[in-house]
């Protein structure tokens, strides 16, 4: 039998058990705990450690059965929950084993999509992130080394050497501010004043290169599912490269659930649609059933009347959606669309009312 299902059903419970363990793991050190309650919190570490036992197994069965694939950091996670805790309980004999149930705080992360996300970003930009690290090094070194030279004779136990010097150098740069090291000389003060404007550009630099990766990253990934449900329209599977990336910019991929009303008889119409999955229903005198590659709703966009029946979603279905601007600039760059659109329109009408 499949263990797919089982996993399913496991899968939101990793922080819902790693949480609770993750509690007793913080109680079992304090020293006020009694004896019962202690013994009580260790038999809830062994329970969810049970639990992540069962998920283990489950995971290797399905990887064996070749049913996983690209999960070995999912892998190495149930793993390391299972095997770091059950080798600090056999070869640790001080109640300290416990600690190493921390090992759960990955759980939640198991199936996270952030850090492959947070990967490609880091690769990708890995040339600009390690160009504003250098120029953090030598800042950091350089203001270092002058706080040393102004205040090591007013301060020889706080600025005394260039590492002692250093840590004040890092505080100030990230203008964290503890105030255990602060220079006393005028000079000194000037100093402090710009390395803490330098460190808000630098940090900015940081958070401004991992910002923008993050934004490439979604809209590629956008992009790249939105050319999978263009390409899967017949319509437009005869078109060429740079015409499909027109027709991917210009439609908006949506998901509608079975039963929800996609757009009402005398509706002002904005946009048209087309099916890539799932199927819909044309109330019309004669209910009309649409399936994956149809389009409806382009009546109201080329005669700009109300829309002329209901369409509702048969089962789940998946659409992409085309507005009334973006439906112009398509006619104009893709005169074949547009006339198989028309020609289209003008059947529904000639025989039916259409949305």
């Amino acid at each position: 039998m499949s263990v797919l299902p089982f996993l399913r059903i496991y899968a939101p419970l990793n922080a819902a058990l790693a949480a609770p363990g993750l509690l007793a793991v913080a109680a079992l050190t304090s020293p006020s705990i009694s004896g019962r309650t202690r013994l009580a919190l260790v038999a809830l570490l062994a329970v969810i450690w049970g639990a992540y036992l069962v998920q283990m197994v489950a995971t290797l069965l399905k990887r064996r059965a070749g049913d996983l694939q690209d999960r070995t950091p999912a892998i190495a996670i149930d793993v390391l929950a299972v095997l770091v805790p059950l080798a600090a309980f056999l070869f640790i004999r001080t109640p300290d084993w416990s600690l190493y149930c921390a090992v759960w705080l990955l759980k939640p992360l198991r199936d996270s999509t952030f850090f492959p996300v947070l990967g490609r970003v880091l690769a990708n930009e890995a040339r600009n992130l390690i160009g504003v690290t250098t120029l953090f090094g030598v800042v950091l070194f350089g203001v270092a080394l002058a706080g040393y030279l102004i205040e090591r004779d007013i301060q020889p136990e706080k600025f005394g050497s260039i590492p002692q010097s250093m840590w004040w150098a890092v505080v100030t740069l990230s203008t964290t501010g503890y105030g255990d090291e602060i220079p006393q000389s005028f000079a000194g003060r000037v100093l402090a004043g710009a390395v803490m404007m330098s460190g808000i550009g630098i940090f900015a630099l940081w958070a401004g290169i991992l910002a923008t990766g993050f934004y490439q990253e979604v809209r590629r990934g956008e992009f790249v599912r939105n050319w999978q449900l263009v390409a899967g329209v017949p319509l437009f599977q005869k078109l060429g490269p740079a015409v499909l990336v027109e027709i991917v910019a210009a439609l908006r991929p949506r998901t509608v659930p079975a039963g929800a009303v996609i757009c009402r008889v005398g509706e002002p119409g904005d946009r048209m649609f087309f099916v890539v999955e799932g199927r819909v229903t044309v109330a019309t005198p004669k209910p009309v059933e649409l399936g994956p590659g149809a389009f409806f709703g382009e009546m109201a966009l080329i005669s700009g009347e109300p829309r002329m029946a209901t369409v509702s979603a048969a089962t789940a279905v998946s659409l992409l959606s085309l507005h009334a601007v973006d439906f112009q600039m398509l006619c104009s760059s893709s005169p074949e669309i547009a006339e198989i659109i028309r020609k289209t329109a003008l059947e529904r009408r000639s025989a039916a009312p259409t949305a």
